[in-house]
């Protein structure tokens, strides 16, 4: 049986800088799980546009967000205080990786779904 691999869009407000930091430091996190993801970044407008399985943004982005109509039982967005914050991502990533499939929890260890 394949992985499941989970669609993950980064978002800032032009799509290059912010957003893209944060998906380096995601992909360690998502590599460090063993977790296959399709990584893109890009800005708001564009990603409110798409349906990916998860969105990674900053916190101060939220009141922008709420503005467009993002279906969250098929995409969830994940709201940052640090970006760059490894230890931020896992703790927030994990359960939503959980939720969509791509990793489960046996007891209190973390596998990588097959």
């Amino acid at each position: 049986m394949m992985k499941k691999k989970v669609d993950i869009l980064f978002v800032c407000g032009a799509g290059l800088g912010s957003s893209f930091a944060a998906q380096m430091a995601a992909e360690d996190v998502l590599n460090a799980k063993g977790v296959q993801a399709k990584l893109d970044h890009v800005d708001i407008s564009t990603a409110a546009s798409m349906k990916p399985d998860i969105i990674i943004t900053a916190q101060n982005f939220k009141t922008q967000f709420e503005k467009f109509h993002i279906d969250e039982t098929q995409t969830k967005i994940v709201y940052l205080k640090n970006i760059v914050s490894k230890a931020e991502i896992e703790e927030k990533l994990v359960p939503v990786l959980i939720e969509k499939g791509a990793i489960y929890l046996m007891g209190r260890h973390l596998y990588v779904s097959y």
